[in-house]
């Protein structure tokens, strides 16, 4: 792709973003970091450094200081009903001049070096901890590749969700009527959130992966799974209903033979 071409839509997209954020008539959450929501009802953290093979330590290193900044702007937001909320809307524009530093990105399934890098690490926290709520997911995207074999994965595989100013956005909306908090924190060697809600629930939510495979079809691997979300009656101890939420099916860019049993294919 030519640079200059790509520079230009990127440009484009931005632009029509902007102008979309002013006139979709939504109402979006703000922080109030004043406030703690009294109940809890998810909370999750993640390890800041991965072992990448390959990689600048200094670009992790940077991503940490992204991740405190954006951390700063988010931390605390209520997000009351009928209010969406934007991840980009709450972080802006990862500018050098606002302090973020060039961190790893992954792009067209290649790491590169790009200021703000490694933001997607704090989206992907709130996915997941979204998912374990009713709140209801209304963007959110995810790389079509797996890039690096797992290293301590606690969640399971294909329910990230990547973030590229401005366009490629993560929100939510709240649809239920009670308000939710979201509380995210850097603390020692882990990325922490929590999601607090304004009244006590008597229902709770877990998800699980199923029919998780690699696949080689023509030459190539691909991990396949399924993730499903289950709603639980804390009263009765009962599950009401689950629904699949996603099948992934994502190209394996790592030595294949380092994966567990492959299906070969037609």
């Amino acid at each position: 792709m030519n640079p200059l071409f790509y520079r230009v839509s990127v440009g484009l997209h931005r632009l029509f973003r902007r102008c979309r954020l002013v006139l979709d008539g939504r109402k979006y959450s703000c922080t109030e970091a004043d406030t703690i929501l009294l109940f809890p009802v998810f909370s999750h953290r993640s390890l800041l450094l991965r072992k990448l093979a390959g990689t600048d330590m200094t670009l992790q290193l940077n991503k940490v200081k992204n991740l405190r900044i954006a951390v700063s702007l988010i931390d605390g937001t209520v997000v009351h009903p009928g209010e969406t909320f934007s991840f980009w809307k709450l972080v802006a524009k990862p500018s050098r001049r606002r302090g973020f530093q060039p961190g790893l990105q992954l792009s067209f399934g290649k790491l590169t070096s790009m200021t703000g890098g490694g933001l997607c690490q704090l989206s992907n926290l709130l996915h997941w901890m979204v998912l374990h709520t009713s709140l209801q997911v209304t963007e959110r995207h995810r790389h079509s590749t797996d890039p690096f074999p797992d290293y301590r994965r606690k969640v399971p595989f294909g329910t990230g969700a990547t973030v590229f100013y401005n366009y490629l956005d993560f929100s939510f909306i709240n649809k239920a009527t009670d308000s939710y908090q979201i509380k995210v924190w850097i603390e020692g060697k882990f990325l922490c959130g929590e999601i607090r809600c304004s009244a006590e629930k008597d229902i709770f939510y877990s998800i699980v992966e199923r029919n998780h495979r690699f696949v080689r079809k023509n030459e190539l691997v691909y991990r396949e799974n399924e993730i499903w979300k289950i709603r639980h009656n804390t009263a009765a101890d009962s599950v009401k209903w689950e629904k699949c939420l996603f099948k992934n099916s994502a190209r394996v860019l790592y030595d294949a033979d380092t994966v567990p049993v492959v299906v070969e294919t037609e």
